[in-house]
């Protein structure tokens, strides 16, 4: 840049916008208390571009000096300086003031997010414009958080991990003792009809499905018939995944479990009698009064009552007690995965663990006498704890959630391309509803944490870099590009297809539900595990078993994504403690075990409401229901 007395002897600047007149002193002598202002040379103190229009300013409003015999003037009255340097001062502090304006802009994305849509979808977390349609891998987010962790993890690994880490708090208050397995009613005989279920979505959301279909039929003193499971689009797998027999024998003394129709009922049109019941009729986490009241009729003229997908259609409160822990019973107890699973989950624990000589309730549950298999090397290795990562971030749950994750303009059109195939509601949706912005759906913590986001978290938390991790979930979004942050941070990755040999992980392939399971087993059975997204059920349903036969020493990492966001906006320009700190904090707060809330029906009925119910429930059944579904 040239220097002030350069800019000063060039030409004045175009009459754009004449500046208003500056009564400016003539050339004198420096003296002390103007010196600055009055030589050109003074005005190096100066930024440049400040120099340059001092020097025109002067050329234009300073006249010449008279050539006469007379005497010079002193220098223009104080009033005349006075004002000069106000306005001078004026300058700076706009010059000052649009510095801080534009510094702010650009360590704030928050600010940039909530301008306009159409900018907000172009920006990605560093605040970086992502334009055009070149074909090229996902931009990585947070790279100046990534930076700082990898230091952090670098000056980490020779000192100790954090006490907490490896543990669940303990909160005297709050006591968990696994009690599901118990009863206090007689078996319900089914005497008023059959309730067959389709299942739909995956692994996870069919066991919901099961257990709420076991619920439901001891609610309505009903037959349940082994539930079935949809084939869809994204699963593409409709095999067997839990023991059929012993599904029936563990809930024999709770309710009638058959393997199909009688055959009087075989050939009944269903849709025809109007038995089949689809989620559009039944409100998600609908109430068990509902049932009473819309399917009970329905159960005992047809005799048939068909759910087609069930997918989490009966809510948590209100519902009684024994009700409810027969749900928890067939949930820990009564599915089973088939041998073929739990032999290879075995196999994936046994290997994650170095082999660890004992096990714990939890895998006894899960695996069976496969977890006693001795060491097949015959060594006694060093028993190793691991870290198991559910990490949410699939291409189905980013194109369901409708948030951006810098990927520009292809990554729109392929995620609206997906969701067209497979989410049609949601395009439409979109097209016809103002839905909310990318920005807000980030900071209200709607979206799934990126890969990136998630090992910032682990970094923050206190993991080492040696860390064994294992990765569960199917192909993330983004490939090998989207991982390559959390793999420089963390080089011992696993997933059970690194684990496993091709010979066997081959019977599995194809079997997006079987495979599912395996990464529930491995999960449940790590000495940590951290979920990306709470939302999901697979990592609800790994920490609920963790929580049941846990006895307080199996952790789990809860995330509060909406904490998480607001960290996360200040990338530009947070220091590595206070992230550390912040993170810490919020993860703390989450790791807790709590009592459940009360869920979305805001709380226990009113009286009139449950004596209605009571009455209702009472009045329809042909017999009787058993003590202990309604009464306390």
């Amino acid at each position: 840049m040239a220097s002030c007395d350069a800019a000063s002897s060039s030409s004045s600047p175009p009459p754009l916008a004449p500046p208003p007149p500056l009564l400016l002193p003539p050339p004198a002598s420096p003296t002390p208390s103007s010196s600055s202002f009055e030589s050109p040379s003074s005005s190096r103190l100066l930024p440049s571009r400040l120099g340059s229009l001092w020097g025109s300013l002067r050329r234009e409003r300073v006249p010449a000096p008279k050539r006469s015999g007379a005497k010079k003037k002193k220098g223009p009255p104080p009033r005349r300086r006075t004002r000069g340097v106000l306005a001078w001062a004026g300058v700076v502090a706009f010059f000052f003031l649009m510095n801080w304006w534009m510094f702010s802009r650009l360590q704030d994305p928050a600010l940039r997010h909530r301008r306009n849509d159409p900018g907000l979808l172009n920006k990605d977390q560093d605040g970086r414009s992502v334009k055009g349609k070149g074909r090229r891998a996902h931009r990585v987010m947070l790279t100046r958080l990534l930076a700082l962790a990898a230091h952090a993890l670098a000056e980490a690994e020779s000192q100790p991990e954090p006490q907490d880490l490896w543990q669940e708090p303990f909160d005297s208050a709050v006591s968990w003792t696994p009690c599901a397995d118990k009863r206090s009613w007689e078996p319900s005989e089914g005497l008023n009809g059959y309730i067959l279920v389709s299942a739909n979505g995956g692994i996870n959301q069919q066991r919901v499905a099961i257990c709420n279909a076991v619920a439901v039929s001891r609610l309505l003193n009903a037959t349940l018939v082994i539930p079935k499971f949809q084939y869809n689009s994204v699963w593409r797998d409709k095999s067997d995944i839990y023991q059929e027999e012993h599904f029936i024998d563990y809930l024999k003394a709770d309710i009638r479990i058959v393997n199909g129709l009688p055959v009087e009922l075989q050939s009944l049109d269903l849709e025809a009698i109007g038995s089949i019941v689809t989620d559009v009729e039944v409100m998600k986490e609908s109430k068990p009064s509902f049932y009473v009241k819309k399917i009970l009729p329905v159960l005992l003229k047809n005799r048939v009552v068909h759910f087609v997908g069930f997918g989490n259609r009966l809510a948590f409160d209100p519902i009684p007690f024994e009700l409810q822990r027969l749900r928890c019973r067939c949930n820990f107890h009564a599915l089973r995965f088939v041998d073929k699973i739990r032999e290879t989950g075995a196999l994936l624990v046994k290997r994650m663990q170095n082999y660890r000589a004992h096990s714990n309730p939890l895998e006894h549950n899960l695996l069976g006498w496969f977890i006693e298999k001795v060491n097949p090397d015959g060594k006694n290795n060093v028993s190793s704890r691991y870290l198991a990562v559910h990490l949410r971030f699939e291409i189905d749950m980013a194109a369901y959630s409708m948030c951006y994750f810098g990927g520009g303009k292809d990554e729109e059109e392929e995620l609206e391309a997906y969701r067209s195939i497979h989410f049609p509601v949601l395009t439409l949706l979109r097209k016809t509803t103002k839905v909310p912005s990318a920005a807000f759906l980030r900071s209200e913590g709607k979206c799934p944490l990126t890969p990136e986001e998630a090992v910032l978290m682990l970094a923050a938390l206190g993991f080492k870099r040696s860390t064994s991790v294992y990765i569960a979930g199917a192909e993330i979004y983004g490939g090998k590009s989207r991982m390559a942050a959390i793999t420089r941070l963390y080089p011992n990755l696993i997933t059970k297809e690194s684990l496993l040999s091709s010979a066997e992980i081959e019977p599995f392939r194809n079997y997006s539900s079987q495979l599912a399971a395996l990464d529930f087993i491995v999960c449940a059975a790590a000495d940590a595990f951290a979920m990306t997204d709470s939302g999901s059920q697979l990592s609800s349903l790994v920490s609920g078993h963790r929580m049941y036969y846990g006895g307080r020493k199996l952790p789990t990492i809860r995330p509060n994504k909406r904490r998480l966001a607001s960290i996360f906006l200040k990338n530009s320009t947070i220091e590595w403690k206070e992230f550390e700190e912040r993170v810490r904090k919020t993860i703390k707060q989450t790791k807790q075990v709590h009592e459940r809330p009360v869920a979305r029906t805001n709380g226990i009925p009113s009286m009139s409401e449950e004596i209605e119910f009571i009455a209702v429930l009472r009045s329809s059944l042909r017999k009787p229901m058993p003590v202990g579904i309604i009464d306390k």
